[in-house]
């Protein structure tokens, strides 16, 4: 590899990959994974590269990458002042922001290369090779890229809603459950993923969502039909996270519904545009959205959006 962006490329393909296919949960801090870089340069139209030094303590692809950035300059800085870097295995220090010497290793046999006597050799058959291949669930390339054929996703959401294997599983569920899908994906990576996040130090998701994809697509119809809007959406989704009930429950409970009696809508547009006579004089685009964002927050975001907006242009230009 050529570049620490390639090596930290390579190891989240690499992590994504094993966690996919439930081979390891690729937990660094308690050693499910484990990565150590070694790190050579060469002077531009040398062919061969330098001495060899190996990084240890690295925790975090992140850091690894910053560890590579810092040696490969220091080498390099090493060899342009006229030095020579030595064969060794350096510590990444965290606080430091560098590598640290830990300690030499001069020769091959430093290193203690042997077969590990608790590892049997394994001969994997074509027979074997074939069952596992076919045991295999799909894979985060491929599902990204049926993503982006099947659900019209851009390949920046494709990507995201793949980035876990629950999580894609969850956004196929939402939307075999009736979801539109790109309305589906939206939701997910704000709304969902936000709340998921909350409370946890380190973003992580957890197996299980909530609420159910069931639930959260019966929310999404309800956008799509006009039951409710999609700022009241956004207030009752976090409701149903903490309390573990359905959309229609919230909505019945605190009188959520959206007003689409135009009758009702029209008195709250009278109301408004009677207490503003100054904006009615002067009449323009912007002051037509100061006249939409009063009437919402007249009706506490529960009107129909294009009830209002239709009812507003016809009281104020008459047409």
């Amino acid at each position: 590899m050529r570049s620490s962006e390639e090596a930290y490329a390579y190891l989240t393909t690499l992590r994504q990959i094993l966690l996919y296919t439930a081979v390891s949960d690729c937990n660094m801090e308690e050693g499910s994974l484990r990565c150590d870089a070694n790190v050579s340069v060469r002077p531009r139209g040398q062919s061969k590269f330098g001495q060899k030094v190996e990084v240890k303590n690295l925790n975090s692809f992140r850091y690894l990458q910053k560890a590579l950035e810092y040696e490969i300059r220091r080498q390099a800085e090493v060899l342009e002042s006229g030095g020579n870097v030595d064969q060794e295995t350096r510590l990444w220090n965290v606080n430091g922001g560098r590598t640290e010497p830990m300690r030499s290793k001069e020769f091959a046999h430093d290193y203690r290369y042997f077969p590990e006597p608790d590892l049997l050799p394994l001969h994997a058959t074509p027979a074997m090779i074939a069952m596992i291949r076919d045991e295999m669930p799909e894979l985060p390339d491929a599902r990204r890229a049926r993503f982006i054929s099947q659900y019209g996703l851009t390949p920046y959401d494709a990507a995201v809603l793949t980035d876990s294997r629950s999580l894609a599983k969850f956004y196929e569920d939402v939307v075999r459950e009736g979801s539109n899908a790109k309305l589906a994906a939206n939701w997910i990576q704000t709304e969902v993923l936000r709340e998921m996040k909350k409370g946890s130090p380190e973003g992580a998701l957890a197996e299980e969502f909530k609420p159910t994809a069931k639930e959260l697509a019966l929310l999404l119809i309800a956008i799509e039909k006009g039951t409710i809007n999609a700022a009241m959406a956004k207030r009752i989704f976090p409701l149903m996270f903490e309390f573990g009930k359905s959309a229609a429950e919230i909505v019945k409970e605190q009188g959520l519904s959206q007003i689409q009696d135009t009758g009702e809508i029209e008195r709250v547009c009278r109301e408004v545009i009677e207490k503003n006579p100054d904006n009615v004089a002067k009449f323009n685009e912007g002051v037509f959205k100061f006249f939409v964002g009063q009437v919402m927050r007249a009706a506490r975001g529960q009107a129909d959006p294009q009830a209002v907006n239709d009812t507003l242009r016809r009281l104020l230009t008459g047409a």
